[in-house]
């Protein structure tokens, strides 16, 4: 029988829901694709319901035990008296949240050795050291699709924000105050503006339908060009590299995989290449920012507005320059997580697991490594050899003291 170890944030701070802002979600069939959603034997949660916290439990445990498995849920995830830490060297499954990542490093890894499979409860695997992985034989898949047009909402509302000026005129509500000018002094319309993606994947994509009713330019870089159909039906202007995009772009939203190629790749240089007072929004990966040179440019005005929901390490530090920055948009790692999204990934997550101990195949678009190989979308995003290992670097910030590392 399998130890499968879960790792899910915490509860709300007022304890697990008793009811719901509304009564359910809406039902999908298929993704924009044509990939057809989950598709488990038996789901035993009600859609809508909070899935990703530790008392949600994925609604795996009357599955995974009435199989005779054992299921351990957790939050504490970090350091070497965490509970991931103690259950790993028994666990054959890790199930884990980009929200709240359990940082399957090389050397975890190696502690674990009747480790098999990793799960991603969502899109995004970079919490897992993938070359460790391919290494070591093993498995890594997410749930591909479950929560990309969830993030893609988030960046139309984050971009929304930042020009209209959006969260310094609800503080001034919040303060009862009526400061219009104070309001609309770094208000403008997104009518007219270029607007630029970097990768125009699945999320970048959608991002890019969402914003064409605004009447904006838009742009994109990828290193896998779409068909000309999409891009002339979009009005999409191709940029070779992330170079020749930024400088001509009012608003940059970033939706690509972090590894080597992109970590960092927003540094001082590039922020400088960048129109001044152009708007910066990143739902991908927190690391693919330097973190100080974002901080850098609000100061000095070469960055009108950064926004984003993803961090480095996860959760962010209290001291994170992030948090207190000027003219940010940040939240928590949200935007893949609604209670909608929730119930795509915890069925996603049902339907692996139900292939995984019947001995079926895994659905190839949610595969990132297959038995130490990269496959699906992981062969997509991810270069052999070259995979991210940002996992470590995640442990050894947590090591470091306050305000030592350089992102």
């Amino acid at each position: 029988m399998a130890k499968v170890v879960c790792v899910l944030y915490d509860d709300p701070v007022e304890g697990y829901p008793r009811s719901y802002a509304r009564d359910g979600v809406p039902s999908l069939e298929r993704y924009p694709d044509g990939q057809t959603l989950p598709t488990p034997q038996a789901i035993d949660f009600t859609p809508g319901e909070l899935l990703g916290s530790v008392s949600g439990e994925l609604g795996l445990r009357k599955f995974v035990e009435g199989l005779g498995h054992t299921l351990i849920v957790t939050s504490d995830k970090d350091g070497a008296d965490s509970v991931l830490e103690r259950e790993l060297p028994d666990a054959e499954i890790v199930i884990s949240q980009p929200f709240w990542p359990a940082y399957l490093t090389a050397a975890r890894i190696a502690k674990a050795p009747k480790l098999k499979l990793a799960i991603t409860a969502g899109i995004g695997s970079d919490h897992v050291d993938l070359q460790a992985a391919m290494d070591r034989g093993l498995t890594v898949v997410e749930i591909t699709y479950s929560n990309s047009i969830s993030v893609s909402e988030h960046v139309v509302m984050m971009i929304l924000s930042l020009v209209r000026n959006y969260i310094p005129s609800y503080q001034w509500v919040v303060k009862k105050g009526w400061n219009i000018a104070d309001c609309v002094a770094r208000s403008y319309d997104l009518e007219g503006m270029a607007v630029g993606t970097v990768a125009a994947g699945r999320i970048g994509l959608a991002v890019l339908k969402r914003l064409k009713p605004f009447e904006v330019h838009l742009h994109y870089t990828d290193r896998h060009r779409l068909p000309e159909a999409v891009e002339q039906e979009l009005g999409l202007t191709y940029h070779p590299t992330v170079e020749s995009m930024v400088c001509v772009c009012d608003v940059v939203t970033i939706n690509c995989p972090l590894h080597p190629e992109t970590e960092h790749m927003f540094d001082d240089t590039l922020i400088a290449k960048m129109k001044r007072g152009a708007y910066l929004v990143n739902t991908a990966r927190g690391k693919i920012c330097d973190r100080d040179a974002i901080a850098r440019a609000l100061e000095s005005g070469q960055l009108a507005g950064y926004a984003g929901d993803v961090w480095f390490p996860q959760p962010a530090p209290q001291d994170h320059p992030w948090r207190t920055m000027p003219h940010h948009g940040m939240t928590p790692h949200t935007s893949g997580t609604s209670l909608s999204a929730q119930a795509r990934y915890a069925a996603g997550v049902r339907e692996v697991l139900e292939c995984w101990f019947e001995g079926r195949p895994i659905r190839e678009n949610y595969l990132i490594v297959d038995s130490g190989t990269l496959a699906g979308a992981g062969a997509h995003s991810y270069s052999a050899g070259n995979a991210t290992g940002g996992a470590d670097e995640a442990v050894r910030f947590k090591m470091r003291a306050p305000g030592s590392d350089s992102n």
